[in-house]
């Protein structure tokens, strides 16, 4: 799994016209799923998330995690992070799990993090689905996890 991870000020994705989801202060959340993931790798990466230390305290330090912060989460299917562009010019996908296999590791990762978060904390886009992101990248802060 591949998490690409953003500290936003705001966030909030839009499909078919709709508004799905949307946080204040918290993490945008871009989940890729690779044909070898498996559930395993699901806690890990959500334990790495909530625990992270990337909000600012009273002095201006990243010594807060997002549970310390008060902050939401975001999570976005993110197929794309698996690309592969070191050959010709049209980019490879081979490397991402199917549709089937990624919609439901997608899933559970949703579950567990509102397991921990809290479901009022999680927002989510819709799998499979064409999505419009609009964010507001706090710092920037941009971090690239992997499982």
């Amino acid at each position: 799994m591949r998490l690409l991870i953003q500290r936003v000020t705001h966030a909030q994705v839009i499909t078919n016209n709709q508004l799905i989801g949307k946080i204040e202060h918290g993490l945008l959340l871009f989940l890729a799923i690779h044909r070898k993931d498996d559930k395993t790798h699901i806690r890990k990466l959500i334990d790495k998330v909530i625990y992270l230390r990337i909000f600012e305290d009273q002095q201006g330090k990243m010594t807060l995690s997002i549970r310390e912060s008060r902050g939401k989460i975001l999570l976005i299917s993110q197929f794309t992070l698996y690309a592969n562009c070191q050959k010709g010019r049209r980019p490879s996908f081979a490397d991402t799990a199917s549709f089937e296999e990624a919609k439901i590791l997608y899933e559970i990762f949703a579950q567990e993090l509102r397991k921990v978060m809290g479901n009022a904390h999680v927002a989510t886009g819709k799998f499979g689905t064409h999505m419009q992101i609009e964010l507001i990248n706090d710092g920037p802060v941009t971090l690239l996890l992997d499982s």
